[in-house]
């Protein structure tokens, strides 16, 4: 990480959402009010699940590092600092860190009545492994 620079602060190790991620993400809550607002980071090859979000969507701005955003039948593709990630509610996808490169982005939870994420199953090693 020595050579990892990130303008937001690491957080701690991200343990409320530990089961839906493959390797060690970390989270550090930007905001909590009206607009939800998180800098995540992700080690090395992690990843969080496939996973949906009912309602509002969320937006990735991108920070540091190179990682990955793949949504469901579609290529992935490869994600830099500037980045900027809509994703829209009800599209199944996933987020993550490159094999060799910790990656963080801002993770903005799109204000809406009944919002949720419906976390499914984890992007398997042989599907990342073809990235």
């Amino acid at each position: 990480m020595s050579d990892f620079e990130q303008i937001f602060p690491l957080g701690e190790k991200n343990e409320v959402f530990a089961q839906y991620f493959v390797g060690q993400s970390y989270l550090a809550p930007l905001t909590k009010d009206s607009v939800i607002t998180n800098n995540v980071t992700f080690e090395p090859a992690c990843r969080n699940n496939w996973h949906i979000h009912h309602k509002g969507g969320q937006i990735l701005l991108c920070t540091a590092g190179i990682g990955w955003f793949q949504e469901e039948g579609k290529p992935a593709q490869v994600l830099k600092p500037g980045d900027v990630v809509n994703i829209t509610a009800g599209v199944k996808h996933w987020h993550g860190a490159s094999k060799d490169s910790w990656f963080s982005h801002v993770a903005i939870a799109v204000p809406a009545e009944g919002a949720s994420n419906e976390w499914l199953e984890p992007v398997s090693d042989e599907e990342y492994s073809r990235l």
